[in-house]
């Protein structure tokens, strides 16, 4: 396993594990399997998971570092906090759900740029306590958006950047891949941590993984890469890419045939709650109904999120 050095010298694996990929918004398995998952990262080398209070996964994190030395671990989260109430929620719910003392990283869910960042301040003024505190490690935002990233430079508190960003550029709200590099590469500049996502788009470069996985690592200015991954050979394929070694063509096999999509039941009463919550304009209302752009989707599940009546699944 390729490790990297965090802040303060801890050493992190390069490969975070997205736990998006475990949560209810995507994964209906058991608890159990899924630590199982999360124990067989860790045996491979992983000691870096990522998650969010959206993703309403945090008892699995704590049945996972139960029985382990929390020091060697990384856990990153993120909310969408946005005062000084809602901050004090977010850590408190994320400290006692996964019943730890600290995290690692915690960051602003989704900013889109500095005025936002500069909407959510009050927020950031208590992460920054809590930082002084050592309840929290460091602080960053999550972005698909360009200017998010430009805008970053501005503002000392963020110290951790985690932009979609893939070869293709999908998903990116506000730009190409050329100019969320760009915009990396300044950040980087200025001793941010660049961490990506989303470098598999969303499930639409399922068919070229090793292509789309090398391009993100051969990038100079990306620190870590967070890849969501929910079964043993997904594991065991992502650390082949970062490692370079040979993968079996079985398992080559398998991957390339997971085609995962938004369904929306036909139950759905058309609130519109999903479509608005989505960033990448690929839910519509029509006639009463929520329809699925799966060319614009990047399978995020956030719109899930949003249903009270578990209406839309990714399958």
């Amino acid at each position: 396993m390729k490790y990297i050095n965090f802040f303060e010298n801890k050493k992190v694996s390069k490969l975070c594990y997205g736990t998006l990929a475990l949560s209810n918004l995507q994964n209906f398995d058991t608890i159990e399997n899924k630590v199982f998952l999360l124990n067989y990262a860790y045996e491979q080398g992983i000691n870096f998971f990522d998650t969010a209070e959206l993703y309403d996964n945090y008892k699995i994190l704590k049945e996972f570092i139960k029985d382990k030395d929390r020091d060697k671990i990384c856990i990153a989260s993120k909310s969408y906090a946005y005062d000084k109430k809602t901050a004090e929620y977010s850590v408190n719910k994320a400290l006692k759900e996964m019943n730890t003392d600290y995290i690692d990283v915690f960051m602003l869910h989704e900013q889109d740029n500095g005025n936002n960042f500069l909407g959510h301040y009050e927020a950031v003024k208590r992460f920054m306590e809590y930082k002084e505190e050592g309840i929290i490690k460091h602080f960053g935002i999550s972005t698909h958006r360009v200017e998010a990233v430009r805008d970053s430079i501005k503002f000392k508190e963020i110290e951790f950047i985690f932009p979609i960003i893939n070869y293709k550029g999908i998903g990116i709200q506000d730009g190409t891949f050329e100019d969320m590099c760009a915009a990396l590469k300044e950040a980087k500049e200025h001793a941010k941590f660049i961490m990506a996502m989303k470098i598999y788009g969303g499930g639409h470069l399922i068919g070229e993984t090793k292509k789309a996985f090398d391009c993100i690592n051969s990038l100079s200015f990306v620190d870590s890469i967070a890849v969501g991954m929910s079964t043993i050979e997904e594991i065991d394929a992502n650390i082949s890419y970062l490692e370079n070694n040979e993968l079996n063509i079985n398992i080559i096999n398998k991957i390339k045939k997971q085609k995962r999509r938004l369904v929306v039941e036909d139950y759905c009463i058309g609130c519109g709650k999903c479509a608005r919550k989505c960033r990448q304009n690929a839910l519509e209302i029509i006639d009463g109904k929520c329809v699925v752009d799966m060319e614009k989707c990047v399978l995020c599940s956030y719109c899930a999120g949003e249903c009270k009546d578990f209406y839309i699944k990714i399958v």
